[in-house]
């Protein structure tokens, strides 16, 4: 970290429930504020943020002059990071761009930018947010007009000791120099199993019921195909890439969504089989979010929403970590 009187003072636009906050701040960040139009993510947020500014509001919605009004009410700060809205050019929606208006809250981090004048700027993203239309000019402008000089670098959260398969697209921007490659954490990722339990207080069901879907089934009868039918295993659902609906949990996970996707299957001793979803704990553990980390608010569904939005904190961590040295 570079020497100087105080830490970096940050800013989280998009923050969610602060995971790029939570790897910034472990990376010796002060983050100052937070931004996001879910009230429920704020919440979140400001539980484990209670010293930062939440401003709940919608980006897109404010003018120059909103933003200049909120850099004198919290001072200047030296990064941004930013993770606009990604559903809408993921590969879960076909890798194109199709809803303009949630395009355009990229547009956003050039806004701030621009009033505040950072030296850094992280934004995150799916990987095929370089399919965006305006992609290019978003890059020149913050270049040619604010700046910044910028690397593109697509992570994999399983090389930061995360147990998840998780990749995104991450440019850093530096206002004074070429921004450095970040390098991998970890020689061995983590596998599935290090987050998932086996044993413990959730509650199973039987696999073959007259309401399981034959969908299901069929998923399972193809683990058991390789793996035998006394390996434990996991269910993948709303997956497009020809995995075959399943996962051992010898590798890490593959990645987490706004949706209900990972099934655990295990054998219950009597020749059958036994599975439950996977719990908010579990998927906690699984984006790299510590025990301490507090995620109380909301339902199942909701905690299950925030955590797929959110970005993997030991990435950012390394992000950070490496924008920020000498």
């Amino acid at each position: 970290m570079k020497e100087q009187t105080r830490p970096p003072r940050a800013i989280d636009l998009f923050c969610g429930i602060g995971g790029n906050s939570w790897g910034a701040r472990q990376a010796g960040v002060e983050i100052v504020a937070g931004f996001d139009k879910w009230e429920l993510a704020g919440q979140v947020f400001q539980d484990n943020f209670p010293e930062a500014r939440f401003y709940n509001v919608d980006l897109a919605k404010l003018s120059h002059a909103d933003i200049r009004r909120i850099r004198e009410e919290i001072g200047p700060v030296d990064l941004i990071l930013a993770s606009p809205e990604c559903t809408s050019h993921s590969v879960a929606r076909g890798a194109s761009p199709k809803d303009k208006a949630s395009l355009r809250l990229s547009w956003n981090v050039w806004r701030f930018a621009d009033v505040f004048r950072s030296r850094w700027v992280v934004v995150e993203n799916v990987p095929a947010f370089r399919s965006w239309e305006h992609y290019a000019d978003f890059l020149r402008i913050l270049h040619e007009q604010s700046g910044y000089h910028y690397l593109e670098q697509s992570l994999i959260a399983s090389d930061f000791g995360v147990p998840q398969k998780r990749r995104r697209l991450y440019i850093l921007f530096d206002r004074e120099r070429e921004p450095g490659p970040v390098a991998a954490r970890s020689q061995q990722p983590l596998p599935a199993s290090a987050v998932v339990s086996l044993n413990g207080k959730y509650r199973f069901s039987p696999l073959v019921t007259e309401r399981r879907a034959e969908n299901t089934l069929a998923r399972a009868e193809r683990a058991f195909e390789a793996l035998g039918r006394e390996t434990p295993f996991l269910l993948v659902y709303y997956g497009s890439d020809k995995a075959g609906g399943w996962q051992s949990l010898d590798v890490p996970l593959r990645t987490i969504t706004t949706l209900d996707r990972f099934a655990l299957v295990k054998p219950d001793g009597n020749g059958g089989h036994l599975m439950r979803m996977l719990q908010p704990p579990e998927l906690q553990k699984a984006m790299g979010f510590p025990p301490q980390f507090r995620l109380e608010r909301g339902n199942r569904r909701q905690k299950i929403h925030l955590l797929g939005n959110a970005v993997c904190p030991p990435v950012m961590q390394a992000i950070v970590e490496t924008l920020t040295a000498e």
